[in-house]
């Protein structure tokens, strides 16, 4: 997780391309406890984090938000009590790219 943890997000355009089914076992195998949904048709990386509380949950959201912010990379949160749901996916390609899961590896790292 290291590898990804150290990179920056790239502008991601429209048109660029998604990442290959062999760079998603590849990329996968740095964030293995994110998985791959689809949701209306895209295809994103899901992850459910516990905690304790609705305190823990919400403070640990605020910590994805602004990693999301610094980042210029915004994912679909859900906080709910003792739980938070991160899913990231480009949006300008309706799909992953190499980012999503850089910034899995930096919201694993936020834990």
């Amino acid at each position: 997780m290291a590898g990804l943890t150290a990179e920056t997000c790239e502008a991601c355009r429209v048109g660029a391309p998604t990442v290959t089914e062999e760079e998603m076992q590849t990329l996968g195998q740095e964030v293995p406890e994110w998985k791959v949904v689809e949701v209306d048709g895209v295809k994103q990386l899901e992850r459910q984090f516990k905690f304790d509380n609705f305190v823990a949950a919400l403070a640990f959201t605020n910590r994805v938000g602004e990693l999301a912010e610094s980042a210029g990379h915004h994912p679909a949160i859900l906080t709910e009590w003792g739980k938070v749901t991160v899913n990231w996916w480009s949006h300008k390609i309706r799909g992953l790219h190499r980012n999503d899961y850089i910034m899995a590896a930096k919201t694993d790292a936020l834990v």
